[in-house]
């Protein structure tokens, strides 16, 4: 049973009359009876009584009105909901992130994306660069903002788009370092540091920094959420390597490192033989074009 044909009945049905019906839907009038002529062999019964007056519906044809008129109505539906996935009226997006990235500003970005595209559903996961790698693989994520180390990009994984990120040092108000504006990395051994310790990416890259200056760290707490960390070093428990931007915000005393890497590398990342989605795309445009 086709669709056309179902329209078909049903502008007869509707019309009472094979020439009107036709013309209704743009047919011929033989075009139109030979689809009717089909539908009814199909289904093994005549579905219309013809005079040569009038054309009225058979029992069967008024027992598959309703059935016809519900199933064209769906299908009409289908057609209209892929054609708003396809314009970004409607889809959805599963994002991923680690819980230190700063390089964009994500929720600006996704209330930016809500308000062009409403009808866009995002899930946004919080997770550890190796799990977010896993979730892309898998396709669990459509995309994800990851910070890298020394290793390099899964197989199977592509960079999108990548950024670079200044780390810096944050200490307390009334820390001895909050006199200063910048420092010697050896000056720092003699520091207590609140570590970020949540899997590879930021963790490793303060790692490989100091190990690269030669530079022993004497760490007195490891914490896993980032809003701990910084309250620790409110409390003057030990200083700590974060972002720029999270320095920025934290209200804490920023000093400089004196060393020529003091950067970290972050990527928003895809899967290398798989197109992106249309949503996917919409958003990588905004990103593409942030003040629009």
């Amino acid at each position: 049973m086709e669709f056309r044909q179902l329209r078909h009945f049903l502008a007869v049905v509707e019309h009472g009359h094979f020439t009107r019906a036709a013309e209704s839907v743009h047919l011929s009038q033989s075009a139109l009876s030979a689809s009717v002529r089909a539908l009814e062999n199909e289904l093994g019964t005549p579905l219309f009584e013809r005079t040569t007056r009038s054309v009225v519906p058979t029992d069967a044809g008024k027992v598959l009105y309703p059935y016809a008129q519900r199933m064209l109505g769906e299908a009409q539906d289908a057609v209209a909901a892929v054609d708003r996935l396809r314009t970004g009226e409607l889809g959805t997006l599963t994002l991923g992130t680690v819980q230190t990235f700063t390089a964009v500003d994500l929720p600006a970005l996704l209330a930016r994306l809500h308000g062009r595209f409403p009808g866009i559903g995002v899930t946004l996961r919080e997770a550890t660069t190796d799990e977010l790698f896993d979730a892309v693989t898998t396709a669990e994520l459509d995309l994800a903002f990851v910070a890298l180390d020394a290793r390099p990009l899964r197989s199977g994984l592509t960079a999108l788009r990548t950024y670079r990120e200044e780390l810096t040092v944050v200490a307390a108000p009334d820390h001895p370092l909050a006199a200063v504006t910048d420092i010697e990395m050896h000056d720092l051994q003699s520091c207590s540091f609140v570590d970020f310790h949540a899997g590879t990416g930021l963790q490793t890259t303060i790692e490989s920094l100091f190990a690269a200056a030669g530079v022993h760290r004497h760490i007195t707490f490891r914490v896993g959420d980032m809003d701990r960390l910084l309250e620790l070093v409110r409390y003057g428990l030990g200083v700590a390597v974060v972002p720029e931007p999270i320095a920025q915000r934290s209200g804490l005393r920023r000093i400089r490192m004196n060393t020529g890497n003091r950067c970290r590398t972050l990527a928003l990342v895809g899967r290398t033989n798989a197109s992106p989605s249309r949503a996917a795309r919409l958003f990588l445009d905004l990103l593409t074009d942030p003040i629009a």
